[in-house]
């Protein structure tokens, strides 16, 4: 997607220790109309997956999903880092390792929300170690429902999550994929898709 890569490239920071900053457009503050591009490119490379409902963790990829939700015409269900009052009832419960925070975070989703019959799209912003799109295919697993495909904004293709995610057999789709960066020039390096 180049419109994405072209933004990547304007707007994004490499920070040491193989970080991507994209905060001024996608995880802090957020280009809506950017989204609304991903948004119609998810709904282009899934197309024939009859999604009826997408999954993914709080908190950074909340927006992403729910503005691609709107081109699939699906509600968003996010998992969520800590069990509130307000989950009341069962719930599916797994664990995933931020790559980002560099700590385990247990993440929940209450059974109200997924089950058998439901046809799920994971969604997230980032791609590193795979970490979080396997326990989100754990709690689409543990419920009886069928994952369909994972869509990523931002990959890091030099890191192993991509080859994970692809060797469980999981429909992976990442709008960029990112091979190479240096924090030294600012240099970005764009897988060719």
């Amino acid at each position: 997607m180049k419109l994405l890569e072209d933004r990547i490239r304007k707007d994004g920071v490499v920070k040491e220790g193989n970080v991507l900053k994209v905060d001024r457009f996608l995880n802090h503050q957020m280009d809506i109309e950017l989204f609304q591009e991903i948004g119609k490119e998810f709904k282009r490379r899934f197309a024939n997956e009859n999604v009826n409902k997408i999954l993914t963790i709080e908190a950074s990829g909340i927006g992403i999903a729910c503005v691609a939700a709107e081109s699939f015409h699906v509600p968003v269900v996010f998992a969520k880092k800590t069990q509130t009052k307000n989950i009341a009832g069962e719930v599916y419960r797994t664990q995933v390792e931020s790559f980002t925070h560099g700590r385990i975070y247990d993440i929940i989703v209450s059974k109200e929300f997924l089950g058998k019959g439901d046809r799920v799209l994971l969604i997230d912003d980032f791609l590193a170690n795979g970490k979080a799109l396997e326990g989100l295919a754990q709690l689409v697993q543990d419920s009886g429902a069928e994952l369909v495909g994972a869509g990523i904004v931002i990959e890091k293709g030099f890191q192993r999550g991509g080859d994970v995610i692809r060797a469980k057999g999981i429909h992976l789709e990442s709008l960029a994929i990112v091979d190479g960066m240096n924090d030294k020039t600012g240099e970005i390096i764009f897988r060719e898709q």
